[in-house]
């Protein structure tokens, strides 16, 4: 398993805890400044899963593993290996299948809802709507012949699936402990008021036991296509 971070506070947190519980091997890289990254061995690997982080996903020229990233996201999909995309890790993958990347009216952050589009194995659990955290400047368009799994007011593609891809502009991977880590990060709540901050603790506190099982299913999931895969190489 690889897990592509960019930045070191966003943390796989809950995708982590379903991986280690079917004792997959994990390897944790963080690339997007690196010109030629070395991942691990292409036919090894299990699944990859890319996390979020503050760039632009197609700022190739400050970040050039970012195009490294995407070819591996490509060649995964194309022989059906897990694909895992968070936030930027959605964005990212979502432009290597030839979607675009745009930069939003305005920033999404904190909670918001977002709509279930058309229910799926990944959502079984989903009701019409549900509360999720937000932390995204960019919105991505759905890649031709994805099926489109969720969308908000403000962002149209809010989840799809492709092949063997699943990607979230959402943060179902963030638990409460994990965001006060985010809270405590100056380059995440520079823009934010005290009172905005106040605001996503207490909707963290009211939202996160509707989460947390349907984080468990989907993050689980995806594991359990991971080992599959694993015992296929």
């Amino acid at each position: 398993m690889l897990i592509v971070q960019h930045a070191p506070w966003e943390k796989p947190g809950r995708i982590l805890d379903n991986l280690e519980d079917l004792e997959l091997p994990i390897e944790v890289q963080n690339v997007a400044a690196v010109k030629k990254p070395e991942f691990p061995h292409f036919d090894e690997l299990a699944g990859v899963v890319f996390m979020g982080g503050p760039m632009n996903a197609t700022d190739y020229d400050k970040y050039p593993g970012l195009k490294a990233e995407a070819k591996l996201a490509r060649a995964a999909i194309g022989v059906g290996k897990p694909v895992l995309g968070i936030c930027l890790g959605h964005q990212i993958v979502a432009n290597a299948l030839g979607a675009k990347v745009t930069h939003a009216e305005e920033p999404e952050i904190g909670f918001s809802t977002i709509k279930r589009v058309d229910k799926h194995d990944y959502f079984a659990m989903w009701g019409k709507e549900l509360n999720v955290l937000q932390w995204h400047n960019d919105e991505v368009s759905l890649p031709d012949g994805a099926q489109l799994l969720a969308r908000s007011a403000a962002t149209k593609n809010q989840a799809f699936r492709l092949g063997s891809a699943l990607c979230l502009q959402f943060h179902l991977e963030v638990s409460a402990a994990l965001l006060e880590e985010w809270l405590d990060e100056s380059s995440m709540v520079k823009w934010l008021k005290k009172s905005q901050i106040a605001q996503i603790r207490e909707d963290m506190s009211q939202y996160d036991a509707q989460i947390q099982p349907l984080a468990e299913q989907v993050f689980s999931g995806f594991a359990a296509r991971c080992n599959t895969y694993m015992q296929s190489l």
